[in-house]
């Protein structure tokens, strides 16, 4: 048996040359940092155009470097770019073209910076853009909720808890809630943005450099507000990556809860809402099915989603400063969290907007359980001066009276409430209606119709100004 047949044996079939193609394949990351090209080049421009207005560079080597980048920039998004493997990364891919194009004039381009700063700068580049999307998306589902809010804010429906009918509510203010909820998801964007605006570019490999750079200038150029003041840092941190990954991961538990409350609402034995057959599919077995599979995607991707924060955390957890191998993980991560966050911020924004909801069943189901309890005991505080304890037992002995009885509360006659409380009067019924006691939480942020149209307006305004 020869040598090379052996080595291949013990590397496994998969890598033909051995250790090398081993090593190759675990070492390049240009599958997927490709993505960066665009911010990589962007990056490239600002740094040849500082070090020729600080002399570094002639303006003549900056000019061919910058028409250079423009053109590998159309190749590669025209497709017909070659990305090669064995130059390891989206870095190594673009300067050995600009090599090919232009000549020597490319080796110059690299001067003050390293793999290291270039790297980090791109990736803040690309998390950075990335977050503006994602502010752009919520805030599209956020009006789809609050026009739903608005189309019910007087739709009562029953709000749980345990999952359990507790006390009735409207649609429009359960809308309202996810309004709040997406809404810190837009705030935490806006935070991270903040956060990640400084420039990591021209602390080079960790230690800055002794050529006369000017940083304030291409963060400028590339629309930081300022350079990141520490070299070590500058080329160590992600926690700009592991910030996004965090919001990432907050948000997709907000709209997994939706997601999840949707699929409940849409189960025959609820029937709440309606999903339209663009995110419905049906069964390859039982044609009376509608499965809300948009849904339960949604519910399912979060999983996928908060899986990458923790697997960065874990490869962050044990870095020393400042840079390492390792830290090339933290881009598959971005990406692929990123890509998923879109995906299910439209699929939500959609469903949001044209699932069709039935008043009727949710008016029905708001008026079970017995739901109006506490509005009796109140009654029992606000009317006859009981104590809230001594109301709370009062009205717990009607509902066990028209549980007994198989009614609603509503339905118990005066004799049948007076028989617990001598005192209760009739004026007792004008609570026991759902419709009455939604109209009646008219506390800041209650659900009563009039402070949930107040609130919409509010938000309105807050989004129109965002």
């Amino acid at each position: 048996m020869s040598d090379k047949k052996t080595s291949n044996q013990m590397w496994g079939g998969r890598f033909a040359s051995g250790p090398a193609a081993i090593m190759e394949a675990i070492n390049a990351s240009i599958s997927f940092d490709r993505k960066l090209y665009a911010q990589d080049i962007k990056g490239s421009i600002a740094h040849s155009e500082m070090l020729a207005q600080t002399g570094i560079i002639s303006a003549a080597d900056q000019e061919k470097i910058a028409h250079g980048l423009n053109t590998i920039l159309k190749e590669i998004e025209a497709g017909s770019f070659e990305f090669s493997t064995r130059l390891e990364d989206i870095h190594m891919n673009i300067e050995a073209r600009l090599a090919d194009l232009i000549g020597p004039a490319a080796g110059r381009l690299h001067t003050a910076r390293s793999r290291n700063d270039q790297v980090a700068v791109d990736l803040r580049l690309w998390v950075k853009d990335e977050c503006f999307r994602v502010a752009e998306a919520l805030k599209g589902l956020i009006k789809a909720l609050l026009e739903r809010a608005e189309e019910h804010a007087a739709t009562v429906m029953p709000g749980f808890t345990h999952m359990q009918a507790a006390q009735p509510v409207t649609f429009g203010h359960h809308c309202m809630a996810y309004v709040e909820m997406f809404s810190r998801d837009l705030s935490r964007v806006r935070d991270a943005i903040e956060r990640m605006d400084e420039s990591p570019l021209g602390a080079a490999a960790l230690a800055g450099t002794s050529f006369p750079i000017d940083r304030h200038q291409t963060a400028k150029a590339l629309g930081f507000r300022e350079p990141m003041r520490n070299s070590l840092d500058s080329v160590s941190d992600r926690d700009f990556a592991l910030e996004f990954l965090a919001l990432a991961a907050i948000c997709a538990t907000h709209l997994s809860r939706l997601a999840e409350e949707i699929i409940i609402w849409s189960t025959p034995q609820f029937g709440f809402v309606r999903l339209s057959d663009s995110f419905s599919t049906g069964s390859s077995i039982m044609p009376q099915k509608k499965n809300p599979d948009a849904a339960e995607l949604v519910r399912g991707k979060t999983g996928r989603v908060t899986g990458h924060l923790v697997g960065l955390l874990t490869v962050m957890k044990g870095m020393p400063l400042t840079y390492g191998k390792d830290m090339q993980e933290d881009k598959e991560s971005v990406f692929d969290a990123a890509e998923t966050l879109d995906l299910m911020l439209a699929a939500m924004t959609g469903m949001v907007s044209d699932m069709t909801v039935n008043a009727a069943a949710m008016k029905k189901a708001a008026g079970s359980g017995h739901a109006t309890a506490t509005d009796l005991a109140d009654w029992l505080v606000r009317t006859l001066g009981l104590p809230f304890r001594e109301a709370h037992h009062v009205t717990g002995r009607a509902v066990a009276l028209a549980e007994d009885r198989k009614v609603g509360l509503e339905k118990l006659s005066l004799e049948d409430l007076q028989s617990i409380n001598p005192g209760i009067t009739a004026d007792i019924f004008s609570v026991l209606a759902v419709q009455n006691s939604v109209k009646s939480r008219t506390s800041f942020g209650g659900t009563a119709p009039s402070e949930v149209r107040k609130q919409i307006r509010a938000w309105k305004k807050r989004l129109g100004k965002a």
